[in-house]
């Protein structure tokens, strides 16, 4: 008889999470894209959608739903999966967003990465490829995300493609080391987790990603976009600070 191998994330809890506002539209294919052979739980954070969001989640079956009476905002929104995800008891967790702008068909690929030991973070990159541009992003916001980067390795002196994606994948052992009750409840809580990641000596692996961009995924304004730029650049510098041992900054100090 033929010994059957399977892998090894195959013995490990995934817990996918899903921060969720006004998503209605989209998290019905989102959802059923998501591979279950491989997924254990999926949490889904609706963050005070104005929209039906929940209904259509409960008609999916998703059984754990979370629903902030107020807008707590997108970090919030991620401290609120990442908390319940590591109560389910999760191994790995993968933030995937419901507005089908990443492919639920990559988490294979980055749950096999980190199920297999080879990183413990795993990000899905729109920049890698060159398809960013030919997937829709805008032109200023490509220009800001390259020159953004750019400087970001330079302070931080790493080499990621890209520090904005928002499809990302995580070890438990990350999400535990990292305290990020202290970062941001707005759109700079991710490049924190970068941060805390790397001030942590965690390596992170990218994957490309196909780029989508349509009328019903979720994008920031210009000026709201503007306000990121300074933030996250902001977070880079105080990081290289925080090396030379110039100053103290609460978020890496756990």
């Amino acid at each position: 008889m033929q010994a059957i191998f399977l892998p090894m994330y195959k013995n490990q809890k995934v817990v996918v999470v899903l921060p969720a506002y006004n998503a209605s539209k989209t998290l019905k294919q989102t959802y059923e894209e998501i591979p279950f052979d491989l997924v254990d739980e999926v949490v889904l954070v609706d963050d005070a959608s104005k929209d039906n969001t929940v209904q259509v989640a409960q008609n999916l079956g998703i059984k754990h739903i979370i629903v902030h009476e107020k807008n707590k905002g997108y970090g919030g929104n991620q401290k609120s999966c990442y908390k319940k995800a590591l109560e389910l008891g999760a191994d790995i967790v993968i933030m995937l967003h419901p507005d089908y702008q990443y492919t639920p068909k990559l988490l294979t690929a980055m749950i096999s990465i980190i199920g297999n030991g080879l990183y413990p973070v795993v990000f899905g990159s729109r920049i890698l490829g060159k398809g960013a541009l030919k997937g829709g992003m805008p032109l200023y916001k490509y220009i800001a995300n390259r020159i953004l980067t750019f400087t970001q390795n330079l302070l931080m002196n790493q080499k990621l493609s890209e520090y904005h994606t928002g499809y990302r994948a995580f070890s438990a052992e990350v999400l535990k080391k990292l305290d990020f009750s202290h970062n941001s409840d707005d759109f700079v809580f991710d490049n924190e987790m970068i941060a805390q990641i790397f001030w942590h000596n965690f390596e992170i692996a990218e994957v490309t990603c196909p780029t989508k961009y349509f009328k019903e995924a979720s994008s920031i304004n210009f000026r709201r976009s503007v306000k990121y730029g300074f933030g996250v650049l902001g977070v880079s510098l105080k990081y290289r600070l925080c090396k030379w041992g110039l100053m103290k900054w609460k978020v890496l100090q756990n």
